[in-house]
């Protein structure tokens, strides 16, 4: 895998683009692992975000009936489609942001760490079974954050209203090609049924996690443009939101649930537009 990986660098004499986050995993025992946790067979469909030079996508093609290799660098496209002959594999052209994903049940994939935030939510948006996803370690563990721990943020309460995401490798830097300047690790991310789903009102959720470490009376007061009100109008609503459920709680401290919560009550109060995310 690793020589593969490096004859494929020289005959083209590629050069990575960091801009594109691409720093490529080379440790077979780890792909291995990660092939194993997504649990696949001959009747999975399976996505890869960034196949690089393929070193995955060939184990991923011999496990599952179908993959979708979504790469946005033609470089990468032409040497895919010129050095592999792939029955069931088919190489989509585009950025993940922007493309339309095909259908799909599972996602293993070594992510571009610049795009970690905007193509978790964008994979959360579709029902699947199970996505293995190698990430930067400081990100992971923001993911699996619990409500009250230093890392939780707004990227924990976002991903735990729908679904749930767990650690299950770290992988020291020189796992990849060329080395990255930081750790990663692997997250096994479930989403949860639609019926236990949380939908969040994402104004709300920025407006207080703008605010992390204060309560959330005291966000709400310091964000109150962002929910679209003004100053006085804040003001006037002052002595109802003194009975807001949770007010004097550290937003740090607030789970999926009681954020919903505290949604239903301003949407009641017409401060934000009733149901889930705008």
């Amino acid at each position: 895998m690793r020589e593969r990986l490096f004859y494929l660098i020289s005959k083209y004499n590629f050069k990575p683009n960091r801009n594109l986050g691409q720093n490529f995993l080379m440790v077979p025992d780890i792909i291995e692992r990660n092939i194993e946790r997504a649990e696949l067979s001959e009747k999975d469909t399976v996505l890869e975000i960034g196949p690089g030079l393929g070193v995955l996508t060939e184990v991923l093609a011999k496990r599952a009936g179908k993959v979708y290799a979504i790469e946005r660098d033609l470089r990468l496209v032409q040497i895919l489609r010129n050095e592999y002959n792939w029955s069931n594999v088919e190489i989509i052209e585009g950025d993940v942001l922007r493309v339309p994903l095909p259908e799909f049940n599972k996602v293993v994939s070594n992510l571009p760490y610049q795009i970690s935030s905007p193509i978790t939510f964008r994979l959360l948006e579709h029902d699947f079974e199970r996505a293995v996803l190698v990430y930067q370690l400081e990100f992971a563990k923001r993911m699996v954050a619990e409500p009250g721990d230093k890392n939780y943020s707004r990227l924990s309460l976002m991903v735990q209203a729908r679904a749930h995401a767990e650690i299950a490798e770290r992988i020291g830097r020189g796992a990849f090609w060329p080395k990255p300047e930081v750790d990663s690790a692997v997250v096994v991310l479930t989403p949860k049924p639609r019926g236990e789903r949380i939908e969040l009102n994402k104004n709300l959720v920025r407006a207080l996690f703008q605010h992390r470490g204060s309560t959330v009376l005291s966000a709400l007061k310091k964000s109150h443009h962002m929910l679209g009100l003004n100053r006085e109008e804040f003001k006037r609503m002052r002595k109802e939101l003194g009975s807001l459920p949770h007010g004097e709680k550290r937003v740090f401290q607030l789970s999926p649930e009681e954020v919903k919560e505290i949604e239903g009550v301003l949407s009641g109060m017409s401060i934000i537009p009733p149901g889930g995310s705008p």
